[in-house]
């Protein structure tokens, strides 16, 4: 499969992947390694489901060149805008959104934008807001080009609401996942001995990427659990 560009907007660019169903995943890029060039399209066979039953699935791919963490004033528009395309093509009955670090903050900020249904989040930031994480400048390059900063901290539905999966490796993410709420529709997974940049590899070269988004669009919220045990029963076997 193609990806198709949908639209090409300054700051903003977004890739569509035809299938079939009504769901619709759409993912967040994270910031890249170049700040000269636009970020890439991320977790498309995620998205997609390949792998599993519901390949091929609907999906929307975001590149925010700002690398805003939804802060740019263009990012709910340009996002309104595509959705609204792809509807026109075919109804959509649900949507997730998902993405790593800069992008995993994204997809929750567009769950304020959009009607979504359940967010896929993979170490999300708190905040990029200095001084809001004790000792966390990581991001500092790219956060101090912000003009504004709608969003200090991570969005969360409100209790009972979309259905939210966050993701941390413990290793150097656990001050921020700390500062997430415990609340009735978000569940948060914390992976000893993997860090931020870890994590995604982990879960990809294990095969449950696609099987996680399958079981979060379906509402098989135990399916999504039980990664976090299968990982500890894997670190025994190899330890």
């Amino acid at each position: 499969m193609r990806l198709e560009p949908l639209l090409d907007e300054p700051l903003f660019f977004i890739d569509h992947l035809g299938g079939e169903g009504g769901d619709l995943v759409i993912a967040f890029s994270l910031i890249g390694h170049d700040p000269a060039r636009r970020p890439s399209p991320e977790f498309v066979a995620t998205a997609i489901g390949r792998g599993t039953g519901a390949s091929p699935r609907r999906a929307l791919f975001v590149m925010d060149e700002s690398r805003s963490w939804g802060n740019d004033p263009g990012f709910a528009p340009v996002l309104r805008r595509a959705l609204d395309r792809v509807a026109a093509r075919a109804p959509v009955t649900q949507i997730a959104t998902t993405g790593q670090s800069m992008g995993a903050f994204s997809a929750l900020v567009a769950a304020r934008t959009l009607p979504v249904d359940v967010v896929v989040a993979f170490s999300p930031q708190w905040s990029v807001m200095p001084g809001v994480v004790p000792g966390e400048d990581r991001w500092a390059r790219w956060t101090a080009r912000l003009s504004r900063i709608d969003w200090p901290t991570a969005p969360l539905p409100a209790a009972g609401g979309d259905r939210t999966c966050l993701f941390h490796g413990a290793v150097d993410d656990l001050p921020h996942a700390r500062h997430f709420p415990c609340q009735t529709g978000t569940d948060q997974l914390l992976f000893p001995g993997l860090g931020h940049f870890d994590l995604v590899p982990h879960l990809k070269v294990r095969g449950v990427l696609s099987g996680v988004m399958e079981a979060a669009l379906a509402g098989d919220r135990q399916r999504i659990l039980r990664q976090r045990f299968v990982d500890a029963q894997d670190r025994r076997d190899l330890g």
